[in-house]
């Protein structure tokens, strides 16, 4: 049986469910492909609220997504010397005899797991920061990794100011388990998403621009509601510092519901996406002004639940009905209106474009591919 590591940050950010979703695709898809998959996360005492790391909300978070999709027994959480679930020693040898590890942002930092690994590769998810910082001296997450893969499908082409640092990237879809997903009748609801006004990160002044965060798009469609008369939801998490940015996408018709309520787990996140009539992407400043091609993880799953995506440009191919993009406020309002004419017809068409493009069964084979791991093509 052929075997995976999966690293990743799951234990960071309870109460997420998108973000869950966003590693345990990969873990999920391997598996149905057949594999035999450890899923390795780590927790320091900094990270757990002044609790210890055994006790800690972040560690019971972890442990119910496993134990909810099946996965107790291929888990670890490392910290210290030890580990929570499968041992440290047990993760070591798991990962000398394993194919490859897919390292999510370079999460996983153990230099004894990632020197056990015959083949470190770094899986960009959030394209644009990483490389900028690498290029700006201020981090180098690509170090001790032998191959690099990005869900930026324009990182390395012309048309794409991300910087490459060298490396050669190899670009991917993002996946969905499509068993996990299937898709619902549209009846009503909203456009709805669910995002981080601003997130983790800082803009980056690179090159002699600015690039920002989802805030610095969003703004510029804060009335979208209220000038096309339709139903929007934002399960939005903000900051009460941007009290005025959540004050002006009120006056602009936007419904604001809290996120850890609607989508706080893989399985209310799921329900809530299957509620909506379709989803209103809006993408980060980097990766609009980058073009670097990104598609959300997200907006994915909005497609395998049989929903469109009104999609912002990031420098996107034409992805056909169940995608309608948009580069400005007017464009967005056409796409909202070309939705409401036929959401049905754009729901299937977005369900057929899941099980094309996005499906775990078909990415997750060419990527292993792609990265010599032979005998993995579907």
């Amino acid at each position: 049986m052929r075997r995976a590591v999966v690293a990743g940050a799951l234990a960071q950010r309870p109460g997420r469910g998108g973000h869950a979703w966003a590693l345990l695709q990969y873990v999920l898809g391997l598996r149905e492909l057949g594999w035999d998959v450890l899923f390795v996360d780590r927790l320091d005492a900094t990270m757990c609220d002044g609790a210890a790391p055994g006790e800690s909300p972040q560690l019971r978070w972890v442990e119910r997504v496993m134990r909810g999709f099946g996965l107790d027994g291929a888990w670890s959480v490392l910290h210290g010397g030890g580990a929570f679930g499968v041992s440290r020693e047990r993760v070591v040898a798991f990962t000398r005899g394993a194919d490859v590890l897919l390292n999510i942002m370079g999460y996983l930092d153990d230099e004894e797991v990632l020197g056990a690994a015959p083949l470190r590769v770094f899986l960009d998810i959030d394209p644009g920061f990483p490389q900028m910082w690498c290029e700006l001296g201020l981090a180098d997450p690509f170090a001790g990794h032998d191959a690099f893969v990005t869900v930026g499908e324009n990182v390395g082409a012309p048309s794409c100011t991300v910087p490459t640092c060298g490396l050669e990237w190899i670009s991917t879809p993002p996946p969905v388990v499509l068993g996990e997903w299937d898709p619902a009748p549209v009846n009503g609801g909203p456009l709805s998403s669910v995002v981080s006004w601003r997130g983790p990160y800082a803009p980056v002044e690179y090159d002699g621009s600015s690039y920002g965060l989802r805030a610095h798009q969003f703004r510029r469609f804060a009335d979208l509601p209220w000038r096309t008369g339709r139903d929007f939801e934002l399960a939005l998490d903000i900051d009460p510092a941007d009290a005025a940015d959540e004050v002006a996408l009120r006056a602009g018709g936007w419904r604001l519901v809290d996120p850890v309520s609607v989508a706080g787990d893989p399985w209310r996140y799921r329900d809530y996406i299957r509620r909506a009539r379709a989803e209103l992407m809006v993408a980060k400043d980097m990766y609009v002004r980058s073009r670097c091609g990104w598609f959300s993880d997200r907006s994915a799953c909005y497609l395998a639940s049989g929903r469109a995506v009104i999609a912002q440009d990031t420098g996107l191919v034409d992805l056909g009905d169940g995608v309608l993009r948009f580069a400005d406020a007017d464009e967005a309002a056409a796409a909202v209106e070309r939705l409401a004419a036929d959401p049905a017809g754009h729901g299937a068409a977005a369900r057929a474009l899941a099980e094309e493009r996005f499906a775990a069964e078909r990415v997750l084979p060419r990527l292993l591919d792609r990265l010599g791991v032979s005998g993995c093509v579907a």
